[in-house]
């Protein structure tokens, strides 16, 4: 059987998945691993154990006669460098991207180099910390020098998988793109200060995410990829099926609004909006716009549960009640102070004696959640004519929020899809160029139309 190959490695679970030709799964593993300290007393990623597993796993899979792999690609979170030495070895932990890092470095940085708002107006992206991840490398200069002294190469994370196959050091366009503070996106050049700085010295040549090379690995001949951002690859399946400008609310912890067809520079109030710039895979920006629906969601449904004394789980089956939407939404008001989410003028507690049911109480926190989501739509929107939304991830199956979100956008085509490979389906597609349309988002997202 011929199959495309992909690691999916996110910060909790590390993921392999075959796909045949038809990009249907035919085989899957995973495993998590424990974090290791970094040598600064914070938890990081154990990269030695993620190569342990990803090398053994590969040739057991090539030993395995049953399939032949075409294809292998990568996809990974972002924000994170693996730091080469001239041996092609690691010289620094795999850190954090939460990292904690005392906020006067950053200031120092942003002073340096013209402002926080000037600089993350031209980065197209808000000041996230170590989130950033450009600074890491800028951190390492002036705080670790030693360390510094010994990188030849930073690969961002996607690539630095497909170098553990390849050896061929690279970075591409969604893994610069990704909050990193290194992408002038007026001038679609890496900013003045990594020039200033020396780190473009350090950052391997840009190719496009499509770009592959053809490797024997145990005895075949194997097309490897170079990796992929996975927000990134998440997009691509509705990008190569839907040529029509459209949204994307990617769903889960985070709740991230994707536009893919927006020609519009972020303004200093989308950045503190928390919107910020992605890039396609051409290198194209993605304007993006985050909430943190689902860790804010599930914190205040546990709150819920024990206030009405409800098994947890309760909640899910939960439907959408027009009656109960109209009272509430007829004379819109605010009872929920979220603790994920930071708003202008906050609750100052929770009064749930007002709800007369848990059913209430649960209509009234999606309300409240979804007039955040929309605010979010719009600002990702911009100035894109579009009328097409899909909604992707976890969210697609709760009732009220797509309910909710199709009375607030009745001109709008919502589209709910349901695809439990994600990022992975994406990093297949990246290495194989399929002609897809959009009967390939119906038949492997579950695509459903709301009337």
């Amino acid at each position: 059987m011929k199959v495309s190959a992909v690691f999916d490695i996110g910060k909790t679970n590390k993921k392999f998945f075959l796909f045949d030709e038809n990009f249907r799964q035919v085989y899957k593993e995973y495993i998590q691993f424990e974090p290791v300290n970094d040598g600064d007393g914070d938890d990081c990623e154990n990269l030695e154990a993620i190569q342990q597993w990803i090398t053994t796993l590969f040739q057991k899979v090539c030993d395995n006669q049953e399939y032949d792999i075409k294809s292998l690609n990568f996809s990974a979170y972002g924000a994170s460098f693996v730091h080469l030495g001239n041996d092609g070895k690691p010289v620094a932990p795999l850190y954090n991207y939460l990292k904690p890092i005392p906020e006067e470095f950053f200031q120092s940085f942003y002073d340096k180099y013209g402002g926080r708002l000037n600089v993350c107006r031209q980065t197209a992206s808000p000041a996230l910390g170590f989130l950033n991840s450009g600074l890491q490398l800028y951190w390492l200069k002036h705080q670790k020098p030693e360390v510094f002294e010994r990188i030849k190469y930073a690969l961002h994370l996607p690539q630095y998988l497909s170098y553990l196959f390849t050896k061929n050091p690279v970075s591409d366009y969604t893994s610069i793109g990704c909050h990193t503070t290194l992408w002038n996106f007026e001038k679609h050049d890496y900013h003045q200060w990594v020039y200033l700085e020396g780190i473009d010295k350090l950052l391997a040549p840009v190719v496009a995410t499509d770009f592959h090379v053809k490797r024997s690995l145990h005895g075949r001949s194997i097309k490897v990829g170079v990796g992929i951002h996975d927000s990134s690859a998440a997009l691509l399946p509705y990008i190569r099926s839907d040529h029509k400008p459209f949204l994307l609310i990617s769903t889960g912890t985070w709740s991230i609004a994707l536009n893919g067809f927006s020609h519009d520079h972020l303004s200093d109030q989308d950045l503190r909006y928390d919107c910020l710039n992605y890039m396609r895979t051409n290198g194209d920006p993605v304007r993006a716009c985050r909430l943190f629906l689902g860790n804010e969601y599930r914190t205040q449904v546990q709150h819920l549960h024990q206030h009405f004394n409800k098994v947890y789980g309760y909640h899910r089956n939960i439907k959408f009640d027009e009656a109960i939407y109209k009272k509430l939404s007829s004379n819109y008001k605010r009872y929920f102070r979220f603790e994920h989410i930071t708003l202008d003028r906050d609750i100052e507690s929770v009064n749930y004696q007002i709800f007369e049911s848990f059913e209430e109480a649960i209509h009234q926190l999606l309300l409240e959640l979804v007039e955040l989501q929309i605010q979010c739509i719009v600002r990702a929107i911009g100035n894109t004519k579009l009328k097409k939304i899909y909604i992707d991830g976890g969210f697609a199956d709760n009732d009220l929020y797509v309910k909710m979100l199709h009375r607030r956008f009745p001109d709008f085509k919502l589209r709910t899809t349901k695809s439990p490979l994600g990022s992975a389906l994406g990093a297949a597609i990246a290495t194989s160029k399929p002609e897809l349309n959009k009967k390939f988002l119906k038949k492997k997202y579950a695509m459903k139309k709301l009337v």
